[in-house]
């Protein structure tokens, strides 16, 4: 499936409330063009929704980067709170976890316990261990750094206002997921964790992306993280 030009009297896509369309980097000023989609759930085909919506306002040479809520939820990894049955580890680590201003992360039993099984218990109380050796010298985020991204890209419940009883864990093979999806659509794919702080991070890529120009593209969260509808968008040179 081959992504079309769009038409040069082709309207863009609004911007999100208090989003910006345009930001400008060293490398040149860029459009982040959000595409809205139908609610994603489990049945939904992602490679249906891009060829549907995000295709016909494509150009060749666009970026389409993809919240990386979007591809786990349509993973099937979207996880309902009530499901998740709370072990020793999760019940006695989650109140250590620090707060943070852009999610409640693991500071939740239930997302704790997320962690628990996607990377196991040793794993998960070697981290407390880092995490707490980090904070007496003044450091932060060794926590995640030793229980990797598995841990670091769990979404607890009540944080998603479109899946507010689910746990949301991180996709599964970003990597492989980003070129797969790139082949079918024949464009550039990035599949992206951005929150409303300034964090912006690419978890997988096809090939010739660059990942630093989409960091930096989407630092102030061009998506938005609530009932925008919008969970990708397309990167354009402008």
């Amino acid at each position: 499936m081959s992504a079309a030009a769009a038409p040069a009297s082709e309207a863009f896509p609004a911007a999100n409330p208090n989003r910006s369309l345009e930001i400008e980097l060293p490398e040149g000023r860029y459009l982040r063009l959000p595409v809205r989609t139908p609610v994603l759930e489990r049945s939904t085909s992602l490679e249906e929704v891009i060829v549907q919506c995000a295709v016909p306002l494509a150009r060749k040479d666009d970026v389409l980067f993809i919240s990386e809520k979007a591809v786990a939820v349509t993973q099937g990894r979207a996880i309902p709170e009530n499901e998740i049955r709370i072990g020793l580890t999760a019940r006695l680590l989650w109140r250590c976890v620090a707060k943070v201003p852009y999610g409640i992360g693991l500071r939740r039993p239930s997302s704790m316990q997320c962690a628990v099984n996607e990377c196991g218990a040793p794993r998960i109380w070697i981290a407390a261990a880092a995490g707490a050796l980090g904070k007496l010298l003044g450091r932060k985020g060794d926590f995640y750094r030793v229980a990797g991204p598995q841990a670091a890209t769990i979404d607890a419940a009540t944080t998603s206002p479109l899946q507010p009883d689910c746990v949301i864990l991180g996709p599964k093979d970003p990597e492989g997921t980003a070129q797969r999806l790139s082949a079918y659509c024949s464009l550039a794919v990035a599949i992206v964790d951005v929150n409303d702080v300034g964090g912006s991070w690419v978890l997988g890529a096809s090939p010739g992306v660059d990942r630093g120009l989409v960091e930096r593209a989407l630092t102030d969260n061009p998506l938005g993280q609530g009932t925008e509808c919008t969970p990708m968008g397309l990167l354009r040179r402008k």
